[in-house]
């Protein structure tokens, strides 16, 4: 397929790209791994929480079998003392970058409204670690969250799962995981502008990407090294890329969001209306003239805060059924 053309961005958003050009990663190939993940690393947590009454905590704990330990950083209320909601976080990065870190402006957040505890965790990355050590490394951090609830002060009837872009797509995997090995029971998930299609062919894929964040290369980097030889055929798997499933029943309640002009927007849409075949949950937002990121990388745009808002409402009344 050729290029398409793609929805206008937002006034406000398109205003920043100049600024973002050199910043935001493009064109990412394999070669480009090392720079990538130092553009995609976080800065200090400790400046980021400072002046906010939340504690960090990092803890080591098992891996999956045979695996090495995982790291995770466990952040709650200073004045956190009875259980509350449990948010287990992935983190994005285009699945080879990223930190536990990435998403930390949402996820505090959500700590300190909801009295919640988050638990991010630092998973193996491709391509030195490809499927399925990402999404084994994520199932074995749910899994350590839900054993330790009643120490971490966690209501194991209130444990959400959350991710952004690469890290949304191991969430999803996750809840699928999590289904089929009937592992911890899962309250909900947070998709945010999922990467969930090893295929890369929808319409929106082809979109002109030569303004905006994420790109097409950028997107077939990530599933090439994620996937290797298994990518396109019957190897890949649907907790590595969640859109291959073909029964998406008895999942969670989902909220997903994307943005109208990006390249992801396609195939999440699709996997909401999957859902809905299924007779499943699922709150789906198109944000107009958004890019990938947009409510994290511009959040003070009437766009962002509006997205914002609209994924701490459902968050807000998931949680008061829980």
């Amino acid at each position: 397929m050729t290029s398409q053309p793609r929805p206008p961005f937002d006034p406000e958003l398109e205003a920043v790209l100049p600024v973002l050009d050199g910043l935001v990663p493009k064109n990412v190939t394999l070669d480009d791994v090392d720079t990538f993940r130092a553009l995609t690393t976080s800065p200090p947590i400790e400046e980021t929480i400072a002046g906010r009454p939340i504690l960090h905590t990092v803890r080591s704990i098992p891996g999956p079998v045979g695996a090495p330990d995982l790291t995770v950083s466990v952040f709650e209320r200073t004045d956190h003392t009875r259980p509350g909601p449990g948010i287990f976080h992935t983190h994005g990065g285009g699945l080879i970058g990223g930190d536990r870190f990435v998403g930390a402006g949402v996820y505090l957040d959500w700590v300190e409204r909801f009295d919640a505890v988050v638990v991010s965790v630092e998973y193996r990355r491709p391509p030195e670690h490809p499927d399925p050590a990402p999404i084994e490394d994520v199932y074995a951090g749910l899994v350590w969250t839900a054993d330790h609830a009643a120490e971490l002060r966690v209501d194991p009837a209130r444990i959400v799962i959350a991710g952004e872009s690469a890290g949304a797509g191991l969430t999803a995997g996750l809840a699928l995981l999590a289904r089929d090995r009937k592992g911890p029971d899962v309250l909900g998930q947070v998709l945010m502008y999922p990467l969930l299609d090893e295929r890369n062919d929808t319409v929106s894929s082809h979109h002109d990407d030569s303004a905006g964040t994420w790109d097409r290369t950028s997107t077939e980097t990530a599933w090439d090294a994620y996937l290797g030889a298994r990518r396109g055929t019957e190897g890949a798997s649907i907790y590595a890329s969640p859109s291959l499933a073909t029964d998406l029943s008895h999942l969670p309640p989902a909220f997903i969001d994307v943005g109208s002009a990006e390249l992801l927007r396609d195939e999440d849409v699709a996997f909401a209306s999957a859902i809905w075949a299924a007779g499943g949950s699922a709150e789906l937002h198109v944000w107009s003239g958004g890019f990938h990121g947009f409510d994290q990388i511009v959040p003070a745009a009437a766009v962002s805060r509006a997205a914002t808002a609209a994924r701490t409402s459902w968050l807000e009344r998931l949680l008061r059924k829980g």
